[in-house]
């Protein structure tokens, strides 16, 4: 696929003549810290692609945060195979919104086929589709897009992905129609009554979330309800058809994008990520910032840290000449 692609460095802009903006990006990745095994790879996987399917006017940026033993080589195989999927799909150009359903589906099924063993690994995946001034954001799992949109000459925090954990009703109830169990640690343990519902939201979280447990066993134990691979949690309804939200982008209503996996957002709510990231011009500089806050967070309530991988998005008006504004 490599002729009608290509990856681009960490960081970069691009200028969308047709769409009148431009796009100045940049991504950070941060292995995590486990005093456990201080050589653990990092899951997450990211992968920008300028010129994406051969438009000057297109780019794909995504990121995939893998899990369980098998999850670096799950991400991987994700950050190849999606992109790959969607743009071989014949609704690619005149409906992406299927389009990205059927790759994530169709990289889930072949995940499953390869020799990676995904019983109890898989990858969350947060990609992203911008053509021209419209995007359009393909989630499955709990990384996020979030979006800046100018209200009022304020920043305001818009999320364009809804994590797919027990945490939503919706999910919930889902998953528990195909015999998921949803337990915290503690209910599992017998500390808490399994029985009663002792968990409210994200935000309020006390570490320890509700999972997903088979009707009559101790796994998988997943946080989340949507992933690709995980064929074991498949059986108990996580899926990997993605949620997909559509957008249209304006360098003066929606100045800034952020994309990044979980661990960028554990303690950080996406109001204090869009206000910290939107402190620096230069996007890598806003990467920076965010990955490092965030691993700040984490070492200060636990004493290891997740992957941490954010890609910050500049999005600029181009004026009468094709240069950016003032």
């Amino acid at each position: 696929m490599g002729c009608f692609f290509s990856k681009h460095p960490s960081s970069g802009k691009v200028v969308l003549e047709k769409a009148g903006l431009a796009l100045r990006y940049a991504f950070v990745s941060q292995r995590g810290y486990y005093p456990e095994d201080l050589n653990k790879d990092n899951q997450d996987a990211v992968c920008v692609y300028r010129r994406y399917g051969g438009n000057p006017d297109q780019l794909f940026f995504g990121v995939f945060d893998g899990h369980g033993q098998q999850g670096t080589s799950c991400a991987q195989f994700a950050k190849d195979q999606v992109p790959s999927m969607l743009l071989s799909s014949p609704r690619f150009s005149t409906d992406p919104v299927k389009a990205f359903r059927e790759a994530m589906v169709e990289c889930n099924e072949q995940l499953h086929a390869s020799s990676i063993e995904d019983g109890l690994s898989g990858t969350t995946a947060i990609a992203c589709l911008v053509r021209g001034q419209t995007i359009y954001v393909a989630n499955v799992g709990d990384s996020r897009a979030v979006l800046a949109e100018r209200v009022d000459g304020e920043l305001i925090a818009t999320p364009l992905s809804h994590d797919h954990t027990p945490f939503r009703k919706d999910e919930c109830e889902r998953v528990k129609k195909f015999g998921a169990r949803i337990m915290t640690l503690d209910q599992l343990e017998g500390v808490k009554d399994p029985a009663v519902q002792c968990w409210s939201t994200e935000e309020e979280d006390d570490g320890d979330p509700p999972r997903l447990w088979a009707p009559n066993a101790l796994y998988p134990g997943t946080a989340f309800t949507r992933s690709i691979g995980d064929s074991l949690a498949e059986q108990l309804g996580v899926t990997a058809e993605p949620e997909v939200a559509t957008w249209t982008l304006s360098g003066d209503k929606t100045p800034l994008l952020v994309i990044a996996s979980d661990g960028v957002f554990e303690f950080l709510r996406n109001e204090e990520v869009i206000k910290l990231a939107s402190k620096y011009d230069d996007p890598q500089e806003s990467a920076i910032a965010l990955v490092a806050e965030a691993y700040r967070l984490w070492l200060e309530v636990e004493t290891r840290t997740d992957d941490i991988t954010a890609i910050v998005i500049r999005i600029e008006e181009l004026d009468r000449n094709g240069e950016v504004g003032s």
